[in-house]
């Protein structure tokens, strides 16, 4: 069964712009990318309605108005082998930044799944 989880898009008003929140991957592998690697804030769940993606994971979805300063984003982390095949694990954040983008730049940045 695919791994659920759920996100909120959180968007707001500036100076008549829509913008959005959303989050960029913190490990080594997507250090030094950017275009389509975004994503809305998410993580794992139980009872929700699902939505699922290219890569069969199934994700759910609120878009609400807010603001937040960016910059101030915490993250849980998670543990990998780094470098690959070395034998050596270490800790990394799920997400190492967060950052506001108007609608059409965000379709950029955003996975393909959750465009």
């Amino acid at each position: 069964m695919p791994r659920k989880s759920a996100g909120i898009l959180m968007y707001r008003y500036q100076k008549d712009v829509v913008e959005v929140l959303l989050v960029h991957p913190g490990c080594p592998f997507w250090g030094k990318k950017d275009l389509g690697i975004w994503s809305i804030p998410k993580g794992e769940f139980k009872p929700l309605k699902p939505l699922k993606q290219p890569s069969n994971k199934i994700i759910t979805a609120w878009a609400v108005e807010g603001d937040c300063d960016a910059s101030k984003i915490k993250s849980n982390t998670f543990t990998m082998e780094w470098p690959p095949h070395s034998g050596k694990e270490q800790e990394f954040p799920e997400v190492d930044r967060a950052a506001w983008f108007t609608i059409d730049m965000a379709e950029r940045k955003l996975l393909k799944g959750q465009k």
